[in-house]
C-alpha cells in the first residue's frame, strides 16, 4: 500500500512543479526579428529628421503623446525642431558658418517589455561636420540613452526620449 501513495505523491509534485521553460516557437522568433528590424528603422528615421531638420517628418516617429524633454505631442515636437532651423537661420544671415548636424545613435540594445512594448537603450554623440581636409568634425555632446517605443496600430513610434537616464 505504501507503494501506490508514493506513485500518487511523485505524479501530484510532477503535476505542481513549473513547466520547463519552452524554446520560443518559429513564428515567435520571426515576429521579434521583424520588430527589431522596424525598431532600428524608426531610430533612423528620427535621426535622419532631426539632422535634416524636418519639422514635418519629426513628429511623425512619435505616438501622439510622444516626448522629448518638456516638448510633449506633435505640435511640441514640430517647434522644437523649427527653432532649432530658425535659430542657425539667424545664425547664418549673420555670417556663422553652421556645419551639419550628425546625430549618432551606437551600441543599441532593444529590450522587448512585451509584444508592444520595449526600450531602446544606446549611447550618443551629436556631431558637427567639419570641412574636409581642412577642420575635424566636432563633437557637441554625448550621453547614454534609455526611449520608451510602442506599437500602435501595428507600428512602431517613440513614446519618450531619455537622454539623460539617471540609472
Amino acid at each position: 500500500m505504501i507503494r501506490p501513495s508514493l506513485t500518487a505523491l511523485a505524479v501530484l509534485l510532477a503535476m505542481s512543479a513549473p513547466a520547463a521553460a519552452q524554446p520560443p516557437a518559429d513564428a515567435d522568433i520571426l515576429r521579434e526579428t521583424h520588430d527589431r528590424v522596424a525598431i532600428t528603422e524608426l531610430m533612423w528615421n528620427y535621426v535622419r529628421a532631426i539632422d535634416s531638420l524636418n519639422e514635418e517628418a519629426y513628429p511623425t516617429v512619435f505616438t501622439p503623446d510622444g516626448s522629448f524633454g518638456e516638448a510633449k505631442g506633435p505640435a511640441a515636437l514640430r517647434k522644437m525642431v523649427a527653432d532649432l532651423k530658425h535659430s542657425q537661420a539667424e545664425r547664418r544671415a549673420k555670417g556663422e558658418t553652421i556645419p551639419a548636424m550628425h546625430h549618432i545613435m551606437s551600441n543599441a540594445h532593444i529590450e522587448f517589455i512585451d509584444r508592444d512594448h520595449a526600450r531602446y537603450h544606446y549611447y550618443w554623440m551629436t556631431v558637427f561636420a567639419g570641412s574636409p581636409y581642412t577642420q575635424p568634425p566636432r563633437l557637441a555632446a554625448a550621453g547614454r540613452g534609455v526611449d520608451e517605443v510602442v506599437r500602435l496600430n501595428g507600428k512602431w513610434l517613440i513614446r519618450s526620449r531619455n537622454v539623460a537616464p539617471t540609472d
